[in-house]
Protein backbone atom coordinates (compact mmCIF):
# COMPACT_ATOMS: atom_id res chain seq x y z
CA UNK A 1 0.00 0.00 0.00
CA UNK A 2 2.45 2.37 0.64
CA UNK A 3 4.69 1.84 -2.34
CA UNK A 4 1.56 2.39 -4.79
CA UNK A 5 1.34 5.67 -2.39
CA UNK A 6 4.64 6.41 -2.88
CA UNK A 7 4.06 5.64 -7.13
CA UNK A 8 1.31 8.52 -7.19
CA UNK A 9 2.54 10.62 -4.75
CA UNK A 10 3.73 13.11 -7.45
CA UNK A 11 0.09 12.95 -8.95
CA UNK A 12 -1.75 13.69 -5.39
CA UNK A 13 0.66 16.31 -4.63
CA UNK A 14 -0.53 18.07 -7.63
CA UNK A 15 -4.01 17.30 -7.01
CA UNK A 16 -3.72 18.81 -3.65
CA UNK A 17 -2.03 21.72 -4.90
CA UNK A 18 -4.35 22.90 -7.64
CA UNK A 19 -7.09 22.13 -4.88
CA UNK A 20 -5.47 24.28 -2.69
CA UNK A 21 -4.94 27.15 -5.03
CA UNK A 22 -7.35 27.04 -7.49
CA UNK A 23 -8.95 29.96 -7.14
CA UNK A 24 -5.34 31.46 -7.39
CA UNK A 25 -4.70 30.10 -10.07
CA UNK A 26 -7.81 31.56 -12.33
CA UNK A 27 -7.04 34.96 -10.91
CA UNK A 28 -3.97 34.34 -12.35
CA UNK A 29 -5.21 32.94 -15.74
CA UNK A 30 -7.68 36.02 -16.31
CA UNK A 31 -4.71 38.26 -15.94
CA UNK A 32 -2.71 36.42 -18.65
CA UNK A 33 -5.43 36.57 -20.73
CA UNK A 34 -6.57 39.81 -20.09
CA UNK A 35 -2.90 41.49 -21.15
CA UNK A 36 -1.49 38.72 -23.45
CA UNK A 37 -1.64 40.24 -27.24
CA UNK A 38 -4.32 39.27 -29.56
CA UNK A 39 -2.42 38.76 -32.25
CA UNK A 40 1.16 39.21 -33.80
CA UNK A 41 0.51 42.67 -34.82
CA UNK A 42 0.19 43.74 -31.31
CA UNK A 43 3.62 42.40 -30.59
CA UNK A 44 4.98 44.45 -33.67
CA UNK A 45 6.16 48.46 -32.80
CA UNK A 46 3.65 50.74 -34.07
CA UNK A 47 5.43 53.19 -36.59
CA UNK A 48 2.64 55.67 -36.49
CA UNK A 49 1.63 57.75 -33.36
CA UNK A 50 -1.51 59.06 -32.30
CA UNK A 51 -1.80 61.58 -29.72
CA UNK A 52 -5.22 62.80 -28.45
CA UNK A 53 -5.54 66.58 -27.24
CA UNK A 54 -8.87 66.90 -25.71
CA UNK A 55 -10.57 69.19 -23.52
CA UNK A 56 -9.47 71.97 -21.78
CA UNK A 57 -5.97 72.50 -21.72
CA UNK A 58 -4.68 73.18 -18.02
CA UNK A 59 -3.11 69.73 -16.94
CA UNK A 60 -1.11 69.32 -20.22
CA UNK A 61 2.41 67.09 -18.84
CA UNK A 62 1.14 63.79 -20.28
CA UNK A 63 0.76 65.12 -23.40
CA UNK A 64 3.57 66.76 -23.64
CA UNK A 65 5.44 63.15 -22.05
CA UNK A 66 3.43 61.69 -25.13
CA UNK A 67 5.23 64.06 -27.61
CA UNK A 68 8.27 64.10 -26.05
CA UNK A 69 8.51 60.37 -26.21
CA UNK A 70 7.50 59.92 -30.14
CA UNK A 71 10.29 62.90 -30.50
CA UNK A 72 13.01 60.57 -29.18
CA UNK A 73 11.39 56.99 -30.27
CA UNK A 74 13.22 56.38 -33.67
CA UNK A 75 10.79 53.67 -34.72
CA UNK A 76 8.19 56.77 -34.63
CA UNK A 77 8.13 57.79 -38.67
CA UNK A 78 5.20 60.45 -37.86
CA UNK A 79 2.50 61.53 -35.25
CA UNK A 80 -1.14 62.26 -35.83
CA UNK A 81 -2.37 64.99 -33.23
CA UNK A 82 -6.29 64.29 -32.61
CA UNK A 83 -7.41 67.50 -31.24
CA UNK A 84 -10.93 68.43 -29.88
CA UNK A 85 -10.57 71.31 -27.36
CA UNK A 86 -12.30 74.47 -26.65
CA UNK A 87 -9.19 75.89 -25.15
CA UNK A 88 -7.04 76.88 -21.84
CA UNK A 89 -5.11 78.18 -19.85
CA UNK A 90 -1.71 80.21 -22.25
CA UNK A 91 1.32 78.40 -20.41
CA UNK A 92 0.17 74.73 -21.21
CA UNK A 93 -1.30 75.67 -24.78
CA UNK A 94 2.49 77.18 -25.77
CA UNK A 95 4.41 74.34 -24.08
CA UNK A 96 2.41 72.05 -26.16
CA UNK A 97 2.95 74.04 -29.44
CA UNK A 98 6.68 74.31 -28.54
CA UNK A 99 6.52 70.55 -28.32
CA UNK A 100 4.58 70.08 -31.49
CA UNK A 101 7.24 72.29 -33.17
CA UNK A 102 10.38 70.59 -31.83
CA UNK A 103 8.75 67.25 -33.19
CA UNK A 104 8.03 69.15 -36.49
CA UNK A 105 11.84 69.10 -37.03
CA UNK A 106 12.34 65.49 -37.14
CA UNK A 107 9.43 64.19 -38.29
CA UNK A 108 6.07 64.94 -39.74
CA UNK A 109 3.26 66.21 -37.73
CA UNK A 110 -0.33 66.43 -39.20
CA UNK A 111 -2.87 67.82 -36.97
CA UNK A 112 -6.51 66.45 -36.81
CA UNK A 113 -9.63 68.94 -35.90
CA UNK A 114 -12.03 66.22 -35.02
CA UNK A 115 -14.34 68.61 -33.34
CA UNK A 116 -13.51 72.16 -31.61
CA UNK A 117 -9.50 73.04 -32.43
CA UNK A 118 -10.26 77.09 -30.84
CA UNK A 119 -7.81 79.74 -28.93
CA UNK A 120 -5.63 77.49 -26.97
CA UNK A 121 -6.08 74.36 -28.94
CA UNK A 122 -5.74 76.43 -31.95
CA UNK A 123 -2.53 78.09 -30.78
CA UNK A 124 -0.99 74.52 -29.61
CA UNK A 125 -1.53 73.32 -33.08
CA UNK A 126 0.09 75.72 -35.12
CA UNK A 127 3.05 74.24 -35.76
CA UNK A 128 2.25 70.86 -37.44
CA UNK A 129 3.16 70.60 -41.09
CA UNK A 130 -0.57 70.36 -41.67
CA UNK A 131 -3.94 70.89 -40.13
CA UNK A 132 -6.81 69.05 -41.24
CA UNK A 133 -10.27 69.91 -40.19
CA UNK A 134 -13.16 67.72 -39.84
CA UNK A 135 -15.95 69.96 -42.32
CA UNK A 136 -18.12 70.05 -38.87
CA UNK A 137 -15.69 71.31 -36.78
CA UNK A 138 -15.26 74.78 -35.35
CA UNK A 139 -12.02 76.45 -35.87
CA UNK A 140 -10.45 80.05 -34.16
CA UNK A 141 -11.58 81.69 -31.13
CA UNK A 142 -7.70 83.70 -31.65
CA UNK A 143 -7.92 85.76 -28.27
CA UNK A 144 -7.47 86.27 -24.52
CA UNK A 145 -9.90 86.53 -21.70
CA UNK A 146 -9.20 87.17 -17.88
CA UNK A 147 -12.58 87.29 -16.04
CA UNK A 148 -13.46 86.98 -12.26
CA UNK A 149 -17.00 86.93 -10.22
CA UNK A 150 -17.91 90.22 -8.32
CA UNK A 151 -19.07 89.16 -5.33
CA UNK A 152 -19.22 92.31 -2.91
CA UNK A 153 -23.21 92.38 -2.62
CA UNK A 154 -23.75 88.66 -2.21
CA UNK A 155 -21.06 89.58 0.61
CA UNK A 156 -22.95 91.84 2.18
CA UNK A 157 -26.02 90.06 2.32
CA UNK A 158 -24.98 87.40 3.75
CA UNK A 159 -22.66 89.44 5.93
CA UNK A 160 -19.05 88.38 5.34
CA UNK A 161 -16.28 91.12 4.76
CA UNK A 162 -12.49 90.86 3.97
CA UNK A 163 -9.51 91.84 5.01
CA UNK A 164 -6.42 91.64 3.68
CA UNK A 165 -2.64 93.15 4.18
CA UNK A 166 -0.31 93.46 0.99
CA UNK A 167 2.16 95.46 -0.21
CA UNK A 168 2.21 97.20 -3.87
CA UNK A 169 -0.64 99.03 -5.83
CA UNK A 170 -1.98 96.15 -7.78
CA UNK A 171 -1.58 93.45 -5.93
CA UNK A 172 -4.94 92.67 -4.64
CA UNK A 173 -5.59 93.13 -8.60
CA UNK A 174 -8.68 90.40 -9.53
CA UNK A 175 -9.83 89.62 -5.68
CA UNK A 176 -13.62 88.88 -5.96
CA UNK A 177 -15.00 90.97 -2.69
CA UNK A 178 -15.36 94.46 -4.77
CA UNK A 179 -15.45 95.54 -8.54
CA UNK A 180 -12.61 96.39 -9.88
CA UNK A 181 -10.81 100.00 -10.29
CA UNK A 182 -10.06 101.44 -13.28
CA UNK A 183 -6.03 101.27 -12.59
CA UNK A 184 -6.54 97.83 -12.60
CA UNK A 185 -8.78 97.19 -15.38
CA UNK A 186 -6.03 99.07 -17.33
CA UNK A 187 -3.37 96.90 -15.61
CA UNK A 188 -5.16 93.66 -16.87
CA UNK A 189 -5.32 94.94 -20.04
CA UNK A 190 -1.70 95.45 -20.66
CA UNK A 191 -1.13 92.05 -19.52
CA UNK A 192 -4.04 90.82 -22.18
CA UNK A 193 -2.79 92.36 -25.01
CA UNK A 194 0.54 91.67 -24.38
CA UNK A 195 -0.86 87.91 -24.21
CA UNK A 196 -2.89 88.60 -27.75
CA UNK A 197 0.21 90.22 -29.41
CA UNK A 198 2.35 87.15 -29.27
CA UNK A 199 -0.67 84.83 -29.36
CA UNK A 200 -1.24 86.31 -33.12
CA UNK A 201 2.05 86.66 -34.03
CA UNK A 202 3.03 83.24 -33.84
CA UNK A 203 -0.12 82.57 -35.32
CA UNK A 204 1.33 84.83 -38.16
CA UNK A 205 4.19 83.10 -38.27
CA UNK A 206 3.49 79.44 -38.49
CA UNK A 207 0.53 79.56 -40.92
CA UNK A 208 2.24 82.35 -43.03
CA UNK A 209 -0.44 84.92 -42.66
CA UNK A 210 0.34 88.78 -42.72
CA UNK A 211 -0.12 90.10 -39.03
CA UNK A 212 -1.27 93.38 -40.27
CA UNK A 213 -4.64 91.36 -41.46
CA UNK A 214 -4.72 89.66 -37.93
CA UNK A 215 -8.40 91.42 -37.29
CA UNK A 216 -9.45 89.12 -40.48
CA UNK A 217 -8.26 85.85 -39.15
CA UNK A 218 -7.95 86.34 -35.41
CA UNK A 219 -9.85 88.82 -33.20
CA UNK A 220 -11.77 85.88 -31.43
CA UNK A 221 -13.71 84.78 -34.66
CA UNK A 222 -15.09 81.99 -34.61
CA UNK A 223 -15.11 79.88 -38.09
CA UNK A 224 -16.67 76.61 -39.97
CA UNK A 225 -13.60 74.66 -41.34
CA UNK A 226 -14.76 75.98 -44.77
CA UNK A 227 -14.61 79.16 -43.77
CA UNK A 228 -11.70 79.01 -42.07
CA UNK A 229 -9.84 77.67 -45.21
CA UNK A 230 -10.59 80.41 -46.59
CA UNK A 231 -8.50 83.10 -44.48
CA UNK A 232 -5.71 80.30 -43.95
CA UNK A 233 -6.26 78.77 -40.25
CA UNK A 234 -6.13 75.43 -41.58
CA UNK A 235 -4.69 73.83 -44.61
CA UNK A 236 -7.42 71.33 -45.89
CA UNK A 237 -11.00 69.77 -44.82
CA UNK A 238 -11.48 66.03 -44.30
CA UNK A 239 -12.41 63.29 -41.91
CA UNK A 240 -9.88 60.85 -39.51
CA UNK A 241 -9.20 58.75 -42.71
CA UNK A 242 -7.73 61.39 -44.78
CA UNK A 243 -5.78 62.58 -42.24
CA UNK A 244 -3.88 59.20 -41.08
CA UNK A 245 -3.33 58.60 -45.12
CA UNK A 246 -1.67 62.18 -45.33
CA UNK A 247 0.71 61.44 -42.46
CA UNK A 248 1.20 58.11 -43.82
CA UNK A 249 2.46 59.57 -47.03
CA UNK A 250 4.60 62.52 -45.52
CA UNK A 251 5.97 59.67 -42.97
CA UNK A 252 6.76 57.38 -46.36
CA UNK A 253 5.91 54.13 -44.01
CA UNK A 254 5.03 50.90 -46.39
CA UNK A 255 3.08 49.20 -43.56
CA UNK A 256 1.56 51.84 -41.20
CA UNK A 257 1.03 50.04 -37.88
CA UNK A 258 -0.85 52.90 -35.58
CA UNK A 259 -0.68 52.32 -31.62
CA UNK A 260 -3.77 52.15 -29.67
CA UNK A 261 -4.69 54.20 -26.44
CA UNK A 262 -5.35 51.83 -23.36
CA UNK A 263 -8.49 52.78 -22.41
CA UNK A 264 -7.79 52.89 -18.41
CA UNK A 265 -5.32 55.64 -19.87
CA UNK A 266 -8.48 57.43 -21.38
CA UNK A 267 -10.24 56.96 -18.37
CA UNK A 268 -7.61 58.76 -16.31
CA UNK A 269 -6.80 61.21 -18.35
CA UNK A 270 -10.94 62.05 -18.23
CA UNK A 271 -10.66 62.38 -14.90
CA UNK A 272 -7.71 64.89 -14.75
CA UNK A 273 -9.27 67.15 -17.16
CA UNK A 274 -12.50 67.63 -15.08
CA UNK A 275 -10.05 68.23 -11.72
CA UNK A 276 -8.59 70.72 -13.97
CA UNK A 277 -11.48 72.45 -14.99
CA UNK A 278 -12.75 72.49 -11.37
CA UNK A 279 -9.84 74.04 -10.05
CA UNK A 280 -9.93 76.30 -12.86
CA UNK A 281 -13.22 77.35 -11.64
CA UNK A 282 -12.15 78.20 -8.43
CA UNK A 283 -9.14 80.02 -9.26
CA UNK A 284 -9.32 81.38 -12.21
CA UNK A 285 -6.87 82.70 -14.15
CA UNK A 286 -5.74 84.20 -17.66
CA UNK A 287 -7.29 81.50 -20.49
CA UNK A 288 -6.80 81.82 -24.06
CA UNK A 289 -10.61 81.97 -25.82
Amino acid sequence: MEFIKKIFSPVTATLDYIQNHFKAMIFVLIVVLIFLPSSKENLTPNNLQQIELVGPLMEVSEVLEQIESATQNEQIKGVLINVDSPGGAVAPSIEIAYAIKRLKSIKPVIVYAKGTIASGSYYASIWANEIIANPGSMVGSIGVVMQGADLSELMDTIGIKSQSVQAGKYKKIGTPDRPWESYEIDELNKVIQGTYDMFTRDVASARGLDINQRDNYANAHIFTAQQAQEVGLIDSIGVAYEAKEKLIALSGVTNPIWNEEDEFDKFIRKISANAAVNLHTYFPSMVLK
